[in-house]
């Protein structure tokens, strides 16, 4: 009998918001309504502080990576069922039952997805984000770097001197994507010079 039930099981773990309860959890305000209005890491860095961002952040990417854990740990690691589990997680934060179907743009819920699958392109995707926000202090701009590298960074390292298979490329060339599209507001802004700079809340 096939597992279908970890599809579920990885939505429902990719939907918790964890940004909107760490915020109110500090008695912040709902953060859908204060800065970009986006529940992940770092609209809640800017409203709550770093600290909260932070932790928004592992938890956000924890929970991408217990639903790829899961589904691995019950299927005795079969890849298809992972992978379906890592598009199931990032759908659920992007479209969280909980919120109406309006939730964060799964950067980091993208990045722990893909730690039990390859976790050195997740390594290298954070470098890359790391560097373009060092360079132009944009998070936007990393993120949308690293999302569209993802697809190459685990084409070459998932497995060296061999592609990887195909509903691997696939899953995570259709993870950055949506990761992309969820972005395109930031790239307008950012054609348009008129994003926000990272920036924390003192």
């Amino acid at each position: 009998m096939n597992p279908y039930w970890l599809i579920g099981v990885a939505y429902l773990l990719g939907s918790i918001p964890f940004g909107l309860l760490v915020v109110k959890a500090r008695g912040g305000p709902d953060i859908r309504s204060t800065g970009s209005g986006n529940i992940g890491a770092a609209n809640v860095a800017r409203t709550a502080g770093a600290l909260a961002g932070v932790l928004t952040l592992v938890l956000d990417a924890g929970k991408g990576y217990l639903a790829v854990w899961l589904a691995g740990r019950w299927t005795g690691g079969n890849f298809h069922w992972m992978m379906a589990a890592a598009v199931a997680a990032v759908v659920g934060h992007m479209f969280p039952v909980w919120l109406r179907f309006k939730g964060g743009k799964g950067v980091a819920t993208g990045l722990g997805v893909f730690l039990p699958i390859c976790w050195q392109a997740v390594a290298a995707a954070t470098v890359l984000w790391l560097l373009v926000v060092a360079f132009w202090r944009y998070s936007s701009l990393g993120s949308i770097a690293a999302a569209a590298a993802m697809p190459v960074l685990v084409y070459l390292y998932y497995s060296p001197h061999r592609a990887p298979a195909t509903y691997i490329s696939l899953s995570t060339i259709l993870i950055s994507l949506l990761v992309l599209v969820k972005h395109r507001g930031n790239m307008e802004r950012l054609i348009a010079g008129k994003e926000s700079r990272l920036g924390l809340r003192r």
